[in-house]
């Protein structure tokens, strides 16, 4: 009986959806079954996934509820104890079924694993994801210090009962993923495998591509939750820091994530003079952050991470964490109306 579940959310993913699912249905290890929620596509994709004659293949279908409701979907609904996510636009090597169970043999208790990708267009892969290479100790304590791990949720595999424990996937906010990290890293082992398994496609109609500058502010609430928790203090909900939050998104570096991004794609299609003229924007806009991205690639020792400084966030308490100054000056007022009191007692 196979203890690994591929679970593939579609929502209108048409025409890549066919290359996905083949690289699934063509892994070297055929040991799995594959959970495939169609979250009430318009296009063909359904039409296509239910043509499939498959075994392995379990189709369910939905009203259109989004990716944070169909990932906790999954979650409740496969059989097995892993769940190994994959997105409909993307392709895995031949070989990842393998390697996972290779890793779930080696690490039994570990709460989720992840490994590396590579970005590919046009049946080219143009750079490697930028994510987090590290050891459980070293990611746990980079989370204790109040950053966010960098992960490609693509291609991750989850202890679905340890995923469920910490609440599962919160916020339709295209940052579901990195929220569900840092509290896995504070409570269960994470585990970065060094092999490349998917094949990332990168396209500006994607979701990170059309929602840039919104996710990177949601982003920094996922951070400020992560601060709340670590320092104790009563967050304020998505709706009132949201605007707070704004006001300290990085413009350059969105900026130049945003030229270097284009720049990839329009290489991978041959579009050279253009990608030029797109990595330039992006120097432009910040020189450090695009040396940095570049060093990554070079250097694949070194250890990064997401966030802004931490202390950014703590040096603006009363802004953002105006309820514990309220409780604060609540207390104080006790305090002295108590202390009034006692001294009026003592007078009579």
């Amino acid at each position: 009986m196979t203890d690994l579940t591929i679970g593939l959310p579609v929502f209108n993913a048409m025409p890549f959806l066919e290359e996905c699912l083949e690289s699934l249905l063509k892994q070297t290890d055929e040991d799995f079954t594959v959970l495939a929620i169609d979250d009430g596509s318009t296009d063909s994709s359904l039409r296509y996934l239910q043509s499939i004659r498959d075994p392995r293949l379990n189709v369910v279908t939905q009203i259109h509820s989004g990716l944070t409701f169909t990932l906790n979907r999954m979650l409740h609904e496969v059989s097995t104890p892993w769940l190994m996510r994959h997105d409909a636009d993307d392709i895995a090597l031949p070989d990842r079924v393998r390697i996972t169970k290779k890793a779930i043999e080696q690490f039994p208790d570990a709460g989720m694993f992840y490994f590396d990708a590579r970005y590919r267009q046009n049946e080219r892969t143009v750079g490697s994801f930028r994510i987090t290479r590290a050891t459980p100790a070293q990611l746990r304590q980079i989370t204790n210090d109040g950053y966010l791990l960098a992960i490609c949720h693509p291609t991750v595999t989850l202890n679905v009962s340890k995923a469920i424990a910490l609440g599962g996937y919160r916020f339709d906010l295209h940052i579901e993923d990195i929220d569900l990290w840092w509290r896995m890293a504070l409570r269960y082992d994470i585990h970065y495998i060094p092999e490349v398994v998917t094949y990332f496609r990168h396209t500006l109609s994607s979701v990170s591509a059309a929602n840039l500058e919104r996710q990177t502010v949601n982003t920094l609430y996922v951070q400020y939750l992560l601060l709340s928790h670590l320092h104790d203090l009563p967050p304020l909900s998505y709706e009132y820091a949201r605007d707070r939050l704004a006001r300290y998104v990085n413009k350059p570096k969105l900026v130049c994530r945003e030229e270097m991004r284009r720049a990839n794609i329009s290489c991978s299609q041959n579009h050279f003079w253009d990608g030029s003229k797109h990595l330039a924007a992006a120097i432009r806009a910040h020189p450090l952050y695009f040396a940095g991205r570049v060093l990554y690639e070079l250097r694949p020792n070194d250890v990064v991470f997401n966030g802004e400084d931490p202390q950014m966030f703590l040096d603006r308490r009363d802004v953002l964490w105006p309820e514990e100054r309220d409780s604060v000056v609540s207390a104080a007022n006790s305090a002295r109306t108590l202390t009034g009191n006692a001294k009026s007692v003592e007078c009579v």
